[in-house]
């Protein structure tokens, strides 16, 4: 997978910079990699208690939850920490014939929760959980098992990312980002730059949400593709971009600073689209209805990064160039 940089052309700013990416931080950054911290901790004591699929699925549903508040964000410490978090999309089933060879070789790894960070990305992670606990290939385990002590061990590696995320942003790329121009800053060399930074995340976002989790598994109207659904093995394909929208919406609000009706209501248009979605997996993108529901909700998931644009990037005067967060 790969991610790369929207191009930005600067205009001229209309307000100060500074302010809008403190509040980022304070209201939308900081807490979501607390909480997502806090979460994955709560799962990682779940598995240790009891690492078979329904006594985890509460606890990584509530984890998941909390990354998507920060699971877009593709800079400082998660421009390459969010990858073995969240390794989506894995159109080749990296995650798949990884885990199946973990389990068939019963590799020591999987009772080391420090080793398992030197494992392949596509077997870390969130992804690497969902498969493990709702996949039937994998989730017929027993306690006391192999795949029983792999997903203790999966959830504490989880743990131990979140946990180093959070300080990584606290204690470290937060006062980057406040601290922009300041002599000694190599990173942004203005509080211009900070603010497009985080612009850019938000419309990167939105775009990775329009083209890969809802483009992935609407296809081509000949070929639908389902089966590459975010999360589908865990119902929560649907519910994805619902929060991946309003964590973008969340962000844009903090950075703006100041009333943004027109992404509120495109927020909004989201969330009823969504509603009218007959599968929480996009199973039906098949049929020409469910496919049509499908396209209005993708509309409106473009709608709010258009709506984003004119209320913030163009009173920040940041006007985007091409590319952002592709997938490939």
């Amino acid at each position: 997978m790969r991610h790369l940089p929207i191009v930005i052309l600067t205009l001229g700013f209309a307000t100060p910079a500074i302010a809008g990416v403190d509040s980022a931080l304070s209201q939308h950054i900081l807490p979501g990699f607390n909480a997502f911290a806090q979460s994955a901790d709560t799962l990682a004591d779940a598995a240790a208690k009891n690492c078979q699929p329904d006594a985890v699925r509460p606890a990584y549903q509530a984890a998941f939850d909390a990354w998507m508040r920060v699971a877009d964000l593709r800079l400082g410490p998660s421009e390459t920490g969010a990858l073995s978090v969240g390794f989506w999309p894995d159109p080749r089933g990296f995650t798949q014939r990884t885990l199946s060879r973990l389990v068939a070789e019963e590799d020591p790894v999987a009772r080391d929760p420090t080793g398992y960070a030197d494992v392949s990305i596509a077997a870390r992670g969130l992804f690497a959980l969902d498969m493990l606990i709702y996949d039937p290939a994998f989730s017929s385990y027993a306690s006391g098992s192999y795949t029983c002590d792999l997903v203790a061990t999966l959830a504490a590696d989880l743990s131990n990312q979140a946990e180093a995320l959070d300080s990584d942003w606290q204690e470290g790329f937060a006062a980057t980002l406040r601290n922009a121009g300041e002599a000694g800053n190599t990173t942004f060399l203005s509080k211009d730059e900070a603010v497009r930074a985080l612009y850019t995340q938000i419309l990167s976002s939105l775009e990775f949400t329009a083209k890969r989790r809802l483009g992935e598994p609407m296809g081509t109207f000949d070929r639908p593709r389902p089966e590459l659904a975010e999360a589908r093995r865990s119902g929560r394909s649907l519910r994805n971009v619902v929060l991946a929208a309003e964590a973008a919406h969340g962000l844009s609000a903090a950075l703006a600073d100041w009333p943004i009706p027109a992404a509120d209501a495109a927020l909004e248009t989201v969330q009823k689209a969504a509603k009218r979605i007959g599968s929480p997996t996009f199973q039906n993108v098949s049929d020409p209805q469910g496919r049509l529901r499908a396209e209005v909700l993708q509309q409106a998931v473009t709608g709010l990064r258009t709506a984003i644009k004119n209320e913030i990037g163009a009173r920040y005067g940041i006007e985007p160039g091409f590319n952002s967060q592709d997938g490939d």
